[in-house]
């Protein structure tokens, strides 16, 4: 299962260097996470200071 960022992102970036695979990129509004990449390591969710990104 992947990673999802929800609304509560509040674009500070935290999220994306973590990411071992590069999945997290920023979207229009928020940053968002390609599930077709992610491989659910959760690396990202340990950094968010909102914790906006959520296991599907």
């Amino acid at each position: 299962m992947a990673y999802k960022i929800t609304d509560a992102c509040i674009s500070c970036g935290a999220c994306a260097p973590e990411c071992p695979v590069d999945a997290i990129s920023e979207g229009d509004a928020i940053y968002v996470i390609d599930a077709d990449t992610c491989i659910d390591c959760g690396a990202c969710a340990g950094v968010c200071p909102v914790d906006a990104p959520q296991a599907e």
